[in-house]
């Protein structure tokens, strides 16, 4: 169960983003200002940190990577890309936090379990209660848009 912890980390970090990232776009007078700080952040911690982890347990060789795994991996890191740039481009649209991050964090889980059920799709079919899930999560995220604090 140690894994919780991390997951913990992710919705801390993730929630926080938003905000923080709309807050540096205003003050840094241009949202591809604010993008190249968010490249510079992925690039310190998502290039920096692995190698020298993967260095220091001596799985660094070219051995060590198959071409599969890097396609995979990099699609999913320019997808994790793509969206931290339509979320400036979305504040720079004009959205606000309290809308842009419910809809996207909201929208994200649905997406999700729809590409893991195309990837790895199920023995039997998913529990009908799944489809009710999906519409408990879209009313749950249109109850915190339409409940939001006053900005």
């Amino acid at each position: 169960m140690s894994w919780l912890w991390f997951v913990g980390g992710a919705v801390l970090s993730w929630g926080s983003y938003g905000v923080l990232l709309h807050q540096g776009q205003i003050k840094l007078g241009n949202p591809l200002r604010a993008l190249l700080c968010v490249g510079v952040a992925y690039f310190l911690i998502g290039v920096l940190v692995p190698l020298a982890a993967l260095s220091y347990q001596g799985t660094l060789g070219a051995r060590d990577f198959t071409a599969s795994g890097i396609m995979t991996a990099t699609v999913a890191g320019g997808l994790g890309a793509i969206g931290a740039a339509c979320i400036i481009y979305a504040f720079r649209a004009g959205g606000l936090p309290f809308y842009v991050m419910p809809l996207v964090f909201g929208g994200a889980p649905l997406v999700n379990v729809l590409m893991s059920l195309i990837i790895h799709p199920p023995k039997v079919a998913p529990n009908p209660m799944l489809y009710a899930g999906f519409v408990l999560a879209s009313i749950g995220t249109a109850l915190v848009l339409y409940y939001r604090p006053a900005a």
